[in-house]
């Protein structure tokens, strides 16, 4: 088991996490990445995805929209736009998000805002998977 460490995650309307853990993985924008107990200082935006918080054999599915996340030597603290767990996600309100996503990409006015809706909208389907096998 690896050697707990320091996380905290916060949203705009309240502390959600503040406790030792085993491990967390964070959508980052770049990718999914892992930290772990001294994993190096590292810092990265945060797409629309699940935060997978392992603490004692147990897991926690976090979703969150947007935010930062910032490894240092004390731990890991994620800054995020929004934050509920999984099982709090209401899956009507998700198809909703999935929907707007898609009109977002059918009315995009030039590559680069189509290739951003797509890429939010992959993220938004990806999101309404792990709900779907939670």
């Amino acid at each position: 088991m690896a050697d707990p460490f320091q996380f905290e995650l916060v949203a705009p309307e309240k502390l959600l996490v503040s406790e030792p853990v085993d491990q967390v993985v964070v959508p980052g924008t770049e990718g999914y990445f892992a930290v772990l107990k001294g994993h190096a200082p590292q810092m990265s935006t945060l797409r629309p995805g699940v935060v997978e918080v392992q603490r004692g054999g147990d897991t926690e599915l976090i979703f969150v929209r947007g935010g930062f996340a910032d490894v240092g030597p004390d731990g890991l603290t994620i800054l995020a736009e929004q934050a509920m767990p999984l099982s709090e996600l209401d899956a009507a309100t998700l198809a909703q998000e999935v929907q707007n996503a898609q009109e977002d990409v059918n009315d995009a006015p030039d590559p680069v805002a189509k290739a951003a809706a797509e890429m939010r909208l992959n993220q938004l389907q990806e999101v309404q998977a792990a709900k779907a096998a939670a």
